[in-house]
């Protein structure tokens, strides 16, 4: 079974949903893509339950936002499940999906990383071309939902921190939830939104911003995706190191380590390097 491979936007929140956990039943839980497909989860029914709840200014267009924002992800879900490259800002997280030495909180990270500073900018501006108005016209929601997601963030990210059988990885870890934060994406994120609608006439300018931006958050997934767990060379990267509990989230093992000691995957891959086993 595979995710679905249908492209486009979610209607309602609702839809999003329910696209979410269509992919979360398709991939085996160690997979890096559905690492990321949960935490997602979990804040778009956070966000959906509140819409009536009396939490933003105007409902119906954090709803619409909603949509929008998922369907990106969703786009770069069914690119890579139709065997083409998803965006650049997308490529580390899928490419090393089944890297083993890769945490899932960096996994948890690298695909907040991809669809917020990529993906969250492009989807306001296009809310806010449908709906006729300005970014300015949006912005106290945009803020009032960084509430939600700190709120989740915290959950999960101690959901996800290693525990003590995993203690050679605690300190990398740490230092790297230091450098990243959703509250500084999302900010980020607001600056890109105002520099593509001072932009909206004139489109090779956009289109360039556009780009650089896709390459620059692809380039930071990849330090966020760096293996940290060390390779013991007891199976040749074949099997699960000692004491691991093979593919599942908390038990792992790093890759071949080359000529040079690094780790295969702390390259860029030549190919995608995806599960074997798509099912639970």
């Amino acid at each position: 079974m595979t995710p679905t491979t249908e492209s486009r936007t979610p209607a309602t929140v609702d839809d999003v949903v329910d696209r979410l956990r269509e992919i979360a039943t398709a991939l085996p839980l160690a997979d890096g893509v559905a690492v990321f497909n949960r935490l997602y989860l979990t804040v778009t029914e956070a966000v959906r339950d509140r819409l009536t709840a009396g939490c933003f200014v105007d409902p119906p267009a954090v709803a619409e936002l909603d949509a929008l924002f998922a369907g990106r992800y969703l786009l770069a879900v069914a690119a890579d499940a139709a065997g083409q490259q998803p965006p650049t800002c997308w490529r580390p997280l899928f490419a090393l999906r089944a890297h083993p030495g890769v945490h899932p909180l960096q996994f948890a990270l690298a695909g907040m990383n991809a669809h917020i500073q990529h993906d969250l900018p492009l989807a306001v501006v296009e809310l806010c071309r449908r709906r006729g108005c300005g970014p300015a016209e949006v912005e106290e929601d945009y803020h009032r939902i960084n509430g939600v997601l700190a709120g989740v963030e915290s959950v999960v990210r101690e959901q996800l921190l290693p525990g003590p059988e995993l203690p050679e990885c605690a300190e990398p870890l740490t230092h790297l939830l230091g450098s990243w934060s959703v509250e500084a994406a999302r900010e980020g994120a607001w600056q890109a939104v105002q520099a593509l609608w001072e932009l909206r006439g004139l489109p090779a300018a956009a289109r360039a911003f556009g780009a650089a931006l896709d390459g620059s958050v692809g380039l930071l997934g990849h330090a966020l995706l760096l293996p940290l767990l060390p390779y013991d060379g007891a199976d040749g990267g074949t099997g699960p190191a000692a004491g691991s509990g093979g593919g599942e989230p908390g038990g792992h093992r790093t890759g071949p380590v080359d000529a040079s000691g690094t780790t295969a995957a702390a390259r860029l891959p030549e190919a995608r390097n995806r599960a074997a086993d798509r099912t639970p």
